[in-house]
């Protein structure tokens, strides 16, 4: 949990330093190496925390440490990153949905096919660039190629996000999300029809022993993943269901995972969803049909809690209309 975020000493190197971010170790971090829990912590990459761990910008209980020290409960870890250097995204003047706006956050319905963050063989049109070009600051905490970035989507999930615009607000923001404190629903369209209304899917997740850009339930490194779903409508002429998702945790690729792993693979998943194929009739989808629907949270400086809702888009309507229009 965060504990506080404040600006660094103004006596102590002003020039080289951003704000200090202050955590205390919970138990879920209790036992895991410096570097982990503080990535975890604070919704930074593990690369961006060894780097300041390195430099010395981290202290556990008021002392330097290494990567390696393993942390304790009520441990406090105190973060000081290095003010950013300048960007090198470039700035795109691209369409954004924006839902919500205030000095700390914005909240947007992503589109489905927009990377959230630049990468190999995605330097332009993701919604980084767009920020940049939308916002005047953003948090820097996750480093320069990931401006306020809290949370990501997958690129072909379209639905509700959250952008920090400074670094309190990141904190803010990250700390409920490691707390599953943060309400998020998803919905999707199955390629199978559930037996039961509802269900609860319980099972770690982690990298693909083969295929290392792929993650598996069928591993022995996997982390805590618990998935939600129930039942919205099914359609037994086509073989195929709408669900309603509640994901608990936040994995890399969870509810596609998930889903496939207990025979409900979703529709046009390219990756996970392979198995059984798509009628040649049916609508065009490009891509998973998986939409973020709702997104709950605190505000990060008033405290209000706020709700924000988003309709499926024009591309998964479609295919619904048609899954409706199939004798049962």
């Amino acid at each position: 949990m965060v504990v506080s975020s404040g600006d660094a000493d103004a006596d102590e190197k002003p020039a080289l330093e951003a704000e200090a971010l202050v955590y205390a170790v919970g138990e879920a971090e209790a036992g895991e190496r410096l570097d982990v829990a503080l990535s975890r912590l604070g919704s930074v990459s593990r690369s961006q925390v060894q780097r300041w761990i390195d430099a010395g910008r981290v202290l556990v209980d008021g002392e330097p440490a290494g990567r390696a020290l393993k942390v304790s409960l009520g441990m406090t870890l105190e973060a000081r990153p290095p003010l950013p250097k300048a960007s090198a995204v470039l700035a795109e003047n691209l369409p954004l949905t924006v839902l919500h706006e205030d000095d700390d956050l914005l909240v947007l319905d992503k589109a489905a096919g927009m990377v959230v963050h630049p990468a190999p063989g995605h330097a332009t049109g993701t919604l980084v660039n767009a920020l940049l070009h939308h916002c005047r600051g953003l948090a820097m905490i996750g480093g320069v190629e990931r401006p306020g970035i809290v949370h990501r989507l997958d690129r072909g999930t379209s639905g509700v996000m959250v952008v920090a615009k400074n670094d309190a607000a990141h904190a803010a923001l990250a700390a409920q999300f490691h707390d599953h404190s943060i309400e998020r629903v998803y919905r999707t369209i199955v390629r199978a029809t559930p037996g039961e209304p509802a269900g609860c899917i319980d099972r770690p997740i982690g990298r693909h022993h083969r295929d290392r850009k792929r993650m598996s339930v069928r591993t022995r490194s996997g982390r805590e993943a618990v998935t939600n779903w129930r039942v919205e409508k099914r359609f037994p002429g086509s073989g195929a269901a709408l669900l309603e998702i509640r994901p608990e945790t936040g994995r890399t690729h969870q509810i596609r995972v998930h889903l496939a792993a207990s025979g409900l693979p979703i529709w046009g998943d390219p990756v996970y969803g392979k198995a059984k194929a798509v009628p040649s009739e049916a609508p065009l989808l490009e891509r998973p049909a998986l939409h973020a629907a709702a997104l709950g949270f605190c505000h990060p400086t008033c405290g209000e809690t706020m709700r924000f809702e988003t309709s499926l888009p024009a591309d998964l309507e479609a295919l619904l209309a048609w899954l409706c229009d199939r004798p049962a």
